[in-house]
């Protein structure tokens, strides 16, 4: 049986490893396109929507297709952020099971 006290490491060194890949999920920055390009948005690996920029030219367009345009870029960027974040986290906890917890 493993002793306490090395489960006790492991715990404290992927907390660390986890804070640590967290900050950096968190300054990571995402853009991504729909419509052509007509909507853009800017959004962390950690979900945080920093930017949505929407082309002059789609705002001509009727107010349905623009939300549409926009709801899509938002779902698409919501998503690519999840699976980068969920890829990243992955990474910092591969290695460490801890029995019991994992």
């Amino acid at each position: 049986m493993v002793g306490v006290g090395k489960l006790l490491k492991q715990a404290q060194k992927m907390q660390k490893k986890i804070e640590s890949m967290q900050a950096e999920l968190a300054e990571k920055e995402l853009e991504i396109s729909s419509g052509g390009g007509a909507v853009v948005i800017k959004i962390t690996a950690a979900g945080e929507f920093r930017k949505i920029a929407i082309d002059p030219e789609l705002l001509k367009e009727d107010a349905s297709l623009i939300e549409e345009a926009v709801l899509q870029a938002v779902k698409e960027a919501s998503a690519q952020a999840k699976e980068l974040h969920e890829a990243e986290m992955g990474k910092a906890t591969e290695g460490m099971a801890i029995p019991g917890l994992m």
